[in-house]
């Protein structure tokens, strides 16, 4: 059963993993990676990566991606959005604190910032504007 808006923003504000997906060219199956992501309902998604990755060119040159996010417990339930790139902004420790906080246990927090800022260099976020949504729950939660 497909989720009403609500729902499906809802569970896309959850912290899951996503599976982003952008054209990866010609002769080539999509690019589709894991990755960490941030939304607020009726706002924008943004994810972060490194400025200068396949992953960021892809997106840049595709102008849209495409995330997905699951859970198989209590029921199995899918959202999926896509749409265009809003904007890009350079990647900040606010933005990178923002993210992290969002996926790594309060008492390692630190740690991995000052991991992240030491190991991942220059980093970009990039803004998608949902424009197209599928999702599903396959049972009664």
């Amino acid at each position: 059963m497909a989720l009403t808006r609500d729902e499906r923003e809802q569970f896309l504000a959850e912290p899951h993993i996503g599976a982003l997906a952008v054209d990866a060219g010609p002769d080539r199956g999509p690019l589709t990676i894991p990755i960490w992501y941030q939304y607020t309902p009726g706002g924008e998604l943004w994810v972060m990566t490194g400025a200068t990755s396949r992953k960021a060119k892809l997106i840049l040159a595709a102008n849209r991606f495409s995330l997905m996010v699951e859970r198989v417990e209590p029921t199995v339930r899918y959202v999926s959005v896509e749409g265009p790139v809003s904007r890009t902004e350079p990647g900040t420790a606010e933005l990178l604190r923002e993210m992290c906080a969002r996926y790594v246990a309060p008492e390692k927090l630190e740690d991995y910032l000052a991991f992240a800022t030491a190991n991942h260099g220059e980093q970009i976020a990039i803004y998608l504007q949902p424009q197209r949504w599928l999702s599903a729950d396959m049972g009664e939660s």
